[in-house]
């Protein structure tokens, strides 16, 4: 009979979070599908524009619109491959492929920043002659792109999920750029600064470098199992200690499986003559409204009995 239960309240929750995804993931596919096609486009002009004008600004920004792309194709195959079915061999499915997805755009970030460093210093020795005028018209069309992907982003439910949110500070540090490299135009045009290039450069290259460390600190903390950084691990033992019948817990851990999807497991000692549903159905209450944990399994024993009965939920 408990079992039953506990079986139709583990489908029951299953259906919640299916219908959950169900209504998150076709918004974030829409999104990342439009914005791949809109940056991989313009990127392509703009590494030939880049080339044409001498400008590392724009080339900059083309090879941040190239790590874009990349990052926005893997966003998609991680949202596709977030939806397989569970199997035998990988019993959480395929979800932590969004967080691998997102540590890479993260690492990509990074190196591609180094390397507009790199280049921008070389320019400050000797600085090229450029194209300004025609940079100035690339890099404006460039803003305008970058704000259309940008809004489609925004959209999104990017604050729930990390690699939808990797993907938004991508497009959003390529429109940053693409005001960089506007602003050095014209600084070309008025005052004949040739320095303009290289110093838009390193400022997107900061913003950039800012924006990967970001994007890689939070996906590694996740693929460490480390405690969602929204639940405070000393609160919810409290809480857990405060429900009734309930004297410890023990073996109290917390990780996420992916953005958005924080997963639970304890052992809870309770009173000899405890209600082993009423602890139960209090201990999900807390964990579900309190602390928004989706999966959570819970062991009870009672207080000085060598034998334990397992009861799980999820």
């Amino acid at each position: 009979m408990q079992h039953s239960q506990n079986a139709r309240e583990s489908g029951n929750q299953k259906s919640r979070d299916g219908q959950v995804q169900h209504q998150h993931s076709p918004s974030n596919k829409k999104a990342l599908g439009w914005t791949f096609w809109i940056i991989t486009t313009y990127m392509i002009i703009e590494v030939i524009g880049g080339i044409y004008t001498n400008s590392l600004a724009l080339l900059s920004d083309a090879g941040h619109m190239l790590s874009d792309a990349v990052a926005l194709g893997l966003s998609y195959l991680a949202i596709k491959f977030g939806e397989k079915q569970a199997t035998l061999t990988k019993t959480f499915g395929y979800k932590r492929f969004e967080i691998l997805a997102a540590f890479l755009n993260g690492l990509t970030l990074v190196v591609i920043s180094i390397y507009i460093f790199y280049e921008a210093f070389q320019r400050f020795s000797n600085p090229p002659e450029v194209m300004s005028s025609g940079m100035l018209m690339i890099a404006t069309i460039g803003l305008i792109v970058n704000i259309i992907a940008a809004l489609i982003l925004m959209k999104s439910d990017r604050k729930e999920n990390l690699n939808v949110r990797s993907a938004f500070l991508h497009v959003l540090g390529d429109l940053l750029g693409s005001v960089g490299a506007i602003v050095a135009a014209l600084l070309m045009i008025f005052f004949g600064w040739g320095l303009a290039d290289p110093i838009a450069s390193l400022l997107v290259a900061i913003l950039i470098i800012i924006s990967g460390w970001r994007v890689t600190k939070d996906s590694y903390h996740i693929l460490m199992e480390g405690t969602p950084t929204n639940i405070d691990v000393l609160e919810l033992k409290k809480a857990l200690l405060e429900v009734n019948q309930v004297e410890e817990v023990h073996d109290l851990h917390v990780w996420s499986i992916t953005s958005s999807y924080p997963a639970l497991s304890c052992h809870l000692i309770v009173e000899s003559q405890a209600d082993h549903d009423q602890v139960l159905m209090e201990a999900k209450r807390i964990l579900q409204h309190d602390f928004h944990i989706k999966h959570s399994t819970i062991q009870v024993n009672k207080k000085g009995s060598r034998s334990m009965e397992d009861y799980h939920y999820h």
